[in-house]
């Protein structure tokens, strides 16, 4: 990261990490266009000119920057000072605080910490991005849609019968006709007459076993296409979804389209609201080429019933080098099924758990973060994320909340760490264990 204090606030974000290839995704400053550089705010209130950069290279990917300019390969380290200033622009005062706090606990020089806090005090947080335009994307003619290749769409599906019919007539509404549509029905009974009245290339696939990862792996190595569509069984999305898909992929010459969820009555998030390198993958809504599946495998199956197998995989997929776009024109609304799926699993929330004396977090959480973080930023994500699972879900984003969540985490303290230290065990012998990621295997013409 450009700024060492993200650690404490982004400890498990894929921009953290440089790829294999040791790039990072951040553009040097001397290699963006004039054009992207025109629209970036020049912030002369850093004490070094590495920060001034890193900071215009942070606001780069944030607007939404994609293009061909080479990236930092290392960043040189900025003062205490640099370090406040940046994070008082980027976040609320609170996380500022916890930051302080987070530094003094850990035995930083506490005159040097707090001066250096007082000193920034004046500066202002700053709006939220806006992000950079791509105006040829209004009448971008594509090839790869004149090429019409075959989609192959993976749906799995447990219990959501109503849910599925839904967006199988999504699927009928499509503006692009050469498609596949796989459905792994995991359903208690299995209801086969369901399917016969859809106007579609439609296979499903019955599996016994209740399990997400196994059923679209599964699918996947079925798949005819050269292109992976995934999307789920409790989701709505317009006619235009496979086309915007393949039209991102074709515009940015990208492997990964990732495309946005938002919540059924509601809008596209601002900060969603625009293209940008995608700093988190979904498997409700993306498309990929089947190449991709090739070099980085299959979905871990360390993360069934479980949760952040989708995160796992688009972090593999982000340390390989290969481009990922959030792409807002491929969005969806969430309906967010009451029942069925990994609700009825009994793994819906990855850090809130059914019961007193259930892990927090749920194990796989922990072994995706040690995996690739290791322990110590997985310690920072926990402190970062804990007290905020103890309030109820739908009030995660409430200030109020969350300081009462704190409070909360030093009354509930003997409990929280008995629930934590069962995750980390249980994690601990998933990472003994290894990954559980199948190689897509090249399929031969006979």
């Amino acid at each position: 990261m450009p700024f060492k204090f993200l650690t404490y606030l982004q400890p498990t974000q894929y921009f953290r990490l440089f790829q294999t290839s040791g790039a990072s995704v951040f553009p040097q400053v001397e290699a963006l266009p004039e054009l992207v550089l025109e629209q970036l705010m020049y912030d002369e209130s850093y004490e070094s000119e590495h920060a001034r950069d890193y900071d215009l290279s942070w606001q780069a990917i944030q607007s939404g920057y994609i293009g061909p300019a080479a990236t930092y390969t290392y960043f040189e380290p900025v003062s205490l000072r640099d370090n406040y200033h940046f994070i008082r622009k980027q976040f609320h005062p609170v996380w500022v605080f916890y930051v302080l706090i987070c530094r003094l606990c850990t035995f930083h020089n506490p005159f040097k910490e707090i001066q250096a806090w007082v000193a920034t005090a004046k500066t202002k947080r700053v709006a939220p991005v806006t992000g950079l335009p791509y105006d040829a994307w209004s009448h971008y003619k594509s090839q790869l849609l004149e090429q019409a290749p075959l989609v192959s769409v993976v749906i799995p599906t447990l219990n959501r019968y109503d849910y599925l019919k839904d967006v199988l007539q999504d699927f009928e509404k499509q503006d692009y006709p050469h498609f596949e549509v796989l459905v792994v029905d995991q359903s208690e009974p299995f209801q086969p007459d369901f399917y016969k009245d859809f106007d579609l290339s439609l296979r499903v696939i019955q599996q016994e076993e209740k399990a997400l990862w196994l059923a679209r792996n599964t699918a996947i190595k079925e798949a005819q296409g050269d292109l992976i569509a995934l999307s789920e069984d409790d989701v709505r999305i317009p006619n235009n979804w496979i086309s915007n898909h393949l039209r991102c992929l074709d515009f940015f010459k990208a492997q990964v389209s990732a495309g946005v969820f938002y919540p059924e009555g509601q809008e596209i998030p601002k900060a969603r609201s625009f293209f940008a390198v995608a700093s988190q993958f979904a498997t409700g809504n993306a498309m990929l080429y089947k190449e991709v599946f090739y070099r980085v495998g299959l979905f871990d199956r360390q993360f069934e019933k479980q949760r952040m197998g989708d995160g796992e995989f688009g972090l593999r997929v982000y340390l390989e080098g290969m481009l990922s776009v959030s792409n807002p024109y491929a969005s969806c609304i969430d309906v967010k099924a009451g029942t069925g799926g990994l609700r009825e699993l009994g793994s819906w929330d990855a850090f809130r758990p059914s019961n007193f004396f259930a892990p927090r977090p749920i194990p796989s959480v922990l072994y995706y973060y040690r995996t690739y973080y290791g322990d110590r930023a997985a310690r920072w994500a926990l402190l970062r994320t804990i007290p905020t699972s103890l309030i109820p879900y739908q009030f995660k984003k409430n200030k109020g909340m969350l300081v009462l969540g704190l409070f909360l985490s030093i009354l509930l303290l003997p409990l929280v760490l008995y629930q934590v230290l069962k995750s980390w065990n249980m994690a601990s012998k998933k990472i003994k264990e290894g990954a559980l990621i199948e190689k897509l295997e090249v399929r031969r013409e006979k």
